[in-house]
């Protein structure tokens, strides 16, 4: 009797033992799906590939990922990919802010009109306490977020004329971000804005349906823009779209602590890397891409500060109003960052 108490005891610490042993070796997936809006013809898209590329080296090959651009996963709506990311359809994603902020309103301080006047601007917000609250607040919502990339600051293009102020733009119409904050942004600038994803934007430029679009320059280059009539573009600098590598909190935490820094050393690289080619031929004296650009037959309007002081005013009362909505203190902690840059 003493001997099958002692077995059944000893079988029932082996089990403990082994269910211990098994919550600290969670069950990889075979695959991990990362979503990207944009394919690999542009930077955004390259990016992925490449956190893909240093995760699977980082963590010799236990985190093997695939990518989805396009926003596949939602079928197209890249509106709906933050909400996805949090009920787990997306595992990953390298996202935009604008694209995210419908459902984390303090994203909506890069979309501002005119608060980043230059890429210092926007490093200062990213790389110092803003980004870091902004992450706090991404992480209470079920999403880890690693590191900082970009899409780049968004210019305005059109089939029509130059626009050097609000007046060139009076009546015509713009395909924007399905964000309110766009719509009131153009609006107030005397504009029809039509919000449509990026993958009917496209046909809707070459059927003539909207007359303009505004986006970083590496899209106007990668997506060939000229060819669908965009053969006027103004130089503004009117906001920026940085991007976020995140993961889904639930996968996050079913891998060990090791690969978890091995996926955030991944993330940091190649958002490092993802900055630097995206402002490759654009960014301080390099102007590689706007001569390619001009030799496409693309008129390009560079606005004088007085020029640009025209669209600030006009846009204020919009920015006003949404420095309320996005919260005051965050709106002036960024201010201050950026005067101190």
């Amino acid at each position: 009797m003493q001997r099958r108490t002692f077995m059944a005891a000893a079988a029932a610490l082996c089990a403990l033992a082994s269910g211990a042993g098994h919550a600290e070796t969670p069950a990889y997936r075979a695959e991990y799906r990362l979503s990207t809006t944009l394919g690999t013809a542009f930077p955004w898209g390259q990016a992925g590939e490449r956190w893909i590329e240093l995760v699977k080296e980082k963590t010799q090959g236990r985190i093997n990922i695939k990518l989805y651009s396009g926003n596949s996963l939602v079928g197209g709506d890249q509106t709906r990919e933050f909400t996805a990311i949090r009920q787990g359809v997306i595992d990953m994603s390298i996202g935009s802010t604008i694209n995210w902020s419908p459902q984390v309103k303090e994203l909506n301080l890069f979309s501002l009109p005119f608060l980043m006047p230059d890429y210092k601007a926007l490093d200062a917000l990213t790389q110092g306490e803003v980004g870091r609250d902004l992450f706090a607040v991404l992480e209470q919502r079920d999403v880890v977020p690693l590191a900082w990339g970009e899409n780049g600051f968004r210019e305005m293009s059109n089939s029509k004329r130059p626009i050097a102020s609000p007046a060139d733009m009076k009546g015509m119409k713009f395909r924007v971000v399905g964000s309110p904050l766009y719509n009131e942004t153009f609006t107030a600038l005397g504009a029809n804005p039509t919000q449509m994803s990026w993958a009917d934007a496209q046909p809707a430029l070459a059927s003539g349906a909207v007359d303009g679009q505004e986006n970083p320059l590496s899209v106007f280059v990668g997506a060939k823009l000229p060819t669908v009539g965009q053969k006027h573009l103004t130089l503004w600098h009117y906001v920026a779209d940085p991007l976020i590598f995140v993961v889904n909190k639930q996968v996050w935490n079913s891998w060990t602590a090791a690969d978890r820094e091995a996926v955030r050393q991944a993330a940091l690289q190649a958002g490092r890397e993802n900055v630097d080619k995206a402002r490759k031929g654009i960014a301080g004296t390099d102007n590689t891409v706007l001569k390619q650009i001009e030799a496409a037959g693309v008129g390009v309007t560079r606005l004088s500060p007085e020029q640009r002081a025209v669209f600030v005013q006009a846009t204020r009362p919009v920015y006003d109003k949404w420095s309320k909505s996005i919260g005051a203190g965050l709106v002036q902690k960024a201010e201050a960052a950026i005067a101190k840059r």
